[in-house]
């Protein structure tokens, strides 16, 4: 299973980004490739202590649902909700913005599971080591796909 955690995964990952330009363009949805730079930043804050969300009530119920597709193999579906604090709008620096995710992405590498500072998802709970170096690295690959990349 690929992992943020592992070093040639997160490389690779890091090789994707910076293949991006300023002027890639999405296949589906609506973020240009800045706001999904920054938009991919977003859940990493969460997971390392930086920024905190809340789930609602009914979010809570449905994520424990569907937890397993998040954290399994099968890739993310393209219609999926975005947190209301995930969304970017405007037009983010696209160098600094690419920059700063690097850096947040070598920090998994680089430190492992210690940098997770927040172990209880907002959304599915308790994540295992595993879990939580998967579900950022599937995150990124969705995005990464998204613009070609």
């Amino acid at each position: 299973m690929s992992s943020v955690f592992h070093p040639e995964g997160n490389q690779k990952i890091i090789e994707r980004i910076n293949s991006l330009t300023p002027i890639t363009h999405n296949e589906w949805g609506t973020m240009n490739v800045s706001q999904m730079l920054v938009h991919c930043q977003m859940p990493i804050k969460v997971a390392f202590g930086e920024m905190q969300i809340k789930a609602g009530l009914i979010t809570s119920f449905f994520a424990k649902f569907v937890k397993k597709s998040f954290t399994g193999n099968a890739p993310l579906r393209r219609d999926l909700p975005t947190a209301k604090e995930f969304v970017i709008k405007g037009h983010p620096n696209f160098e600094e913005s690419k920059a700063v995710l690097v850096q947040m992405i070598s920090k998994f590498a680089n430190e492992g599971p210690n940098c997770i500072k927040n172990r209880k998802h907002p959304y599915f709970g308790e994540l295992n080591d595993e879990e939580w170096g998967h579900l950022h690295w599937k995150h990124l690959d969705h995005h990464l796909k998204q613009f070609g990349a």
